[in-house]
């Protein structure tokens, strides 16, 4: 029977030197996720890397599928493609940037929720998970859009301020903000109305993969219920 797979020798490549090539963009994406602490990565960077010796146009695809396979079989990692989502205006010039720099990837841990927080999580880092989850909570609450205003309003009433730069856990909680953006848990957009420029956060394909978890919605529904409670006993 014919294997379904491909394999390096239609590209004149030996197994060897095929298997070398998926290690170094293995370890690649590895660093670089950790490097942008979790931000994607762009498939042109990986693209650049599998063709710097050899020029077969179809290559990268079979290489990066190897990798997907070997990141989920051996380090229990899922690499996903983003399609980065078209802001909800009708802004041309953010359109176009999303088009232009549409695929990227990112990888996710395939453990139990539980099993991470127990065996992998970096507590030092909990309070940015803490951070993001408000903020993409926040953002969804809102229907998946909200106003800059409106945003740092809310984390203004957790005692986040936007004009902090010595914050005891974030240093910047602008920066922190932004960093959400990089990693592509949001998106921002300009759109011009009656009061002049307004900017936007949305949810991109990081907090748009967060918020259909089970665990977010649970966690939602908590909060919500418990708030709920909170105005009853008032």
């Amino acid at each position: 029977m014919e294997n379904a797979e491909p394999n390096f020798s239609k590209f004149g490549i030996s197994e060897e030197e095929g298997d070398k090539l998926v290690a170094d963009v293995i370890r690649y994406v590895l660093f670089k996720t950790h490097q942008n602490s979790g931000g994607p990565i762009k498939r042109e960077e990986l693209t650049q890397l599998i063709t710097k010796n050899y020029n077969d146009r179809s290559l990268p695809a079979l290489v990066l599928n190897k990798v997907t396979a070997k990141l989920s079989s051996i380090f229990g990692y899922d690499m996903k493609e983003l399609q980065r989502a078209r802001p909800s205006s009708t802004n041309q010039a953010r359109a176009s940037q999303s088009s232009s720099d549409a695929k990227s990837y990112i990888i996710t841990s395939q453990l139990d929720s539980g099993v991470y927080r127990k065996h992998i999580e970096d507590t030092t880092k909990s309070h940015l998970t803490g951070f993001t989850f408000v903020v993409i909570g926040i953002v969804h609450l809102a229907g998946g859009k909200i106003t800059e205003e409106s945003l740092w309003h809310h984390l203004g009433r957790l005692g986040l301020s936007q004009d902090n730069e010595k914050h005891v856990d974030f240093g910047s909680t602008k920066q922190a903000l932004e960093t959400l953006v990089q990693q592509r848990y949001l998106q921002k957009d300009k759109t011009n109305g009656p009061e002049g420029l307004t900017l936007y956060y949305e949810l991109a394909e990081r907090g748009l993969l967060a918020t259909a978890s089970s665990s977010f919605k649970e966690s939602i529904s908590q909060i919500v219920t418990s708030e709920a409670a909170a105005v009853d006993l008032d």
